[in-house]
């Protein structure tokens, strides 16, 4: 009987050494597992709290990130204890740690990005190395001289004439002068534009009525001491 207990006791003892070594890995890899975090949020300015349409999300550690959309949210899956970068042209950068402990499945936040303004030095690029060089090569230049250049050539008189009249009239040269010839048309049909009649003195009745009162009121008499 004791026998017999004694083996119950070994193979009880082999088995729970057993059960150990087999539990013992898969806890050491559940405490050494990070939590799966959804970090989610939008990002503003700090004086509106409009959305930043770009700003950069980034986890350094796991070299992965997303950018927010046109309304500043974003959304990336991170662990546990990870550090976020937030940044975006114009603005100082911003940080974010998820705590090593959390114990939710979603972290969500607003980041408000701060104006980060930097002035530039001034850059004057010259030519040459000092200024006092440029000075002396700009003093020395000779500029060609106009007579026998090619500008005093295509300036020529003689070239010019020749080109307006043997330059065919394009198309727009055409429309142009057909829409003024209808408009000068409908302003003579409407007695503003000058015809043959306005334009001769002695076919306007007008300019009849102003000579016969020249005549009554004796402006063509000779006067005297006025040589005609």
């Amino acid at each position: 009987m004791s026998v017999v207990v004694r083996f119950s006791l070994r193979l009880a003892a082999c088995v729970l050494v057993m059960l150990a070594c087999w539990l013992l890995p898969t806890a050491a890899r559940a405490q050494g597992q990070q939590r799966v975090v959804q970090f989610t949020g939008i990002v503003a300015t700090g004086d509106s709290l409009l959305g930043v349409p770009g700003a950069t999300v980034f986890v350094p550690k796991a070299g992965r990130g997303t950018a927010t959309n046109a309304y500043g949210y974003f959304s990336l899956p991170v662990l546990a204890g990870d550090s976020i970068i937030i940044r975006s042209l114009g603005y100082r950068n911003q940080y974010v740690v998820i705590p090593p402990d959390y114990p939710r499945q979603s972290y969500s936040v607003i980041v408000q990005l701060r104006e980060d303004v930097t002035v530039l030095p001034e850059v004057r690029i010259f030519p040459y190395a000092t200024e006092k060089a440029f000075k002396e090569a700009f003093l020395a230049l000779r500029l060609p001289k106009e007579r026998g250049s090619s500008s005093a050539e295509n300036l020529n008189q003689d070239i010019l004439r020749r080109i307006f009249n043997n330059a065919p009239v394009t198309s727009m040269g055409n429309y142009r002068q057909t829409m003024q010839m209808q408009q000068l048309e409908q302003q003579r049909r409407m007695g503003m534009g000058p015809s043959q009649y306005s334009n001769n003195p002695l076919l306007n009745p007008f300019s009849w009525l102003q000579l016969i009162k020249q005549v009554k009121d004796g402006e063509f008499k000779k006067k005297e001491g006025v040589d005609y």
